[in-house]
């Protein structure tokens, strides 16, 4: 295989690194593990692996290489993912990881207008949809809810979830640990963002509680 230099490969480069910045700028402005520099590199390694699959592949079979960065960017972007206790975050950081490898493998296989449509799309769907959640009022994110109350007031813990559903936020006990004279509840609770601000109202009025931990 003879190795030659093309001004298209310069383009596409050009284009991958576009696309990265495109797509990394957002992750880079709410602080993600996942940022610009590190977007920009996966697009412009696809694009490679795509340029790559051509060369070595041909025209008959262009997928020979870039059918593995299908799945090995899959481990890239599971260690975007972090779970602390029932809250999982970085899911989407995991999603524009995956969709700017297969944005630099369409432009390295030459399809830029294909990759311009879905960088196109992905940004409606990253800023439209905050937008849709405040309207619908559908945002509802699990928490742990950590408890302490004295040993004597066991009984008091199904009433305080029945508070908690009066208020609009679901919660169900998830561990209880004694400890000395008080008990240890966690909680996971699933409730609107427009009742954080009650719940911690909520939580400070409550003469029963010893301490909590939101």
């Amino acid at each position: 295989m003879q190795d030659h230099w093309e001004m298209a490969d310069v383009y596409k480069a050009l284009m991958a690194v576009a696309a990265g910045i495109i797509l990394g700028l957002e992750r880079e402005m709410k602080d993600k593990v996942a940022g610009l520099k590190t977007i920009t590199i996966i697009c412009l390694g696809a694009a490679l692996f795509g340029i790559l699959s051509y060369r070595i592949g041909g025209v008959a079979n262009p997928t020979t290489i870039a059918a593995y960065v299908v799945s090995g960017v899959g481990f890239i972007g599971a260690g975007a993912i972090f779970k602390d206790g029932f809250s999982i975050s970085g899911l989407t950081t995991a999603g524009i990881i995956w969709l700017a490898a297969a944005v630099g493998l369409s432009i390295g296989f030459g399809e830029y207008f294909l990759a311009l449509t879905f960088i196109a799309a992905s940004l409606i769907i990253i800023f439209i949809t905050p937008y849709i959640n405040w309207i619908s009022g559908t945002k509802k994110p699990n928490r742990q809810l950590l408890i302490v109350i004295p040993k004597a007031q066991k009984a008091y813990i199904e009433s305080f979830i029945n508070e908690l559903k009066e208020g609009g936020i679901l919660a169900e006990e998830k561990k209880i640990q004694l400890k000395e004279s008080h008990l240890e509840v966690l909680l996971e609770i699933t409730m609107p963002e427009g009742k954080v601000k009650w719940l911690q109202q909520h939580l400070l009025r409550n003469e029963v509680l010893i301490s909590f931990s939101l």
